[in-house]
């Protein structure tokens, strides 16, 4: 199996009134393709008078693996018990310290498998020329002052960076980001730059419409 931000959006969302009450800020949600880890929770902290923050959540997982669903949504169960415990605020003994497995356990009691690490020897790569595997592409919509349409699929590393530079671009009169998994996007190479590929008016709206807007 393959996951894309639609499964990862739709379970955060059954998960966080489940077992956190509601609770849990939506975070940012990415697929990606790591061999190390199957999943991550990063966010941004500021500080100021000896009192910090967390914010700007994200979780990421892996599709680098053929996983099973149960082995997926017990990797997600994992990162929203770290969202829990740096949105709270909370201070555990380790990153998988006393907190961590308390809430572990409490989990894995209604039956999930969640654990501190897994091994990855062993697991098996998703074949990825299959038509069932989900690839999930970062997309850059503009518009230009003259009515020209752009369409890329971003290198997510260089997402921001290009983000930034938008904005002193005087040319261009709207820019959106999305996410999808339409394999229209395949063959376009992932860019670190600013530049996309001219489209019609009628296919830049079928596009950006049946994608998933992000935030930046």
């Amino acid at each position: 199996m393959q996951i894309d931000i639609h499964w990862m959006e739709q379970n955060f969302r059954m998960f966080n009134l489940r077992y956190f009450d509601g609770s849990l800020p939506e975070p940012r949600f990415r697929v990606g393709h790591s061999r190390t880890r199957l999943g991550t929770m990063s966010f941004k902290r500021k500080s100021r008078w000896g009192w910090s923050q967390q914010y700007d959540f994200t979780i990421t997982m892996t599709n680098y693996y053929d996983q099973s669903e149960p082995q997926f949504l017990s990797v997600l169960l994992h990162e929203m018990i770290h969202l829990a415990i740096a949105h709270s605020g909370t201070r555990d003994t380790s990153p998988h310290g006393v907190v961590f497995r308390g809430m572990m356990e409490r989990l894995n009691r209604d039956g999930w498998n969640i654990t501190v690490s897994t091994a990855m020897k062993g697991m098996k790569k998703a074949y990825q020329g299959s038509a069932t595997v989900i690839r999930e592409y970062l997309v850059l919509a503009l518009q230009t002052a003259d009515g020209r349409r752009f369409l890329s699929s971003v290198n997510p590393k260089f997402a921001r960076a290009i983000d930034r530079r938008l904005r002193s671009v005087g040319e261009i009169t709207h820019h959106a980001w999305y996410t999808t998994s339409d394999r229209w996007f395949e063959n376009m190479p992932q860019v670190r730059s600013l530049r996309g590929r001219r489209v019609s008016t009628e296919v830049f709206q079928a596009k950006t419409e049946a994608m998933t807007p992000v935030r930046f």
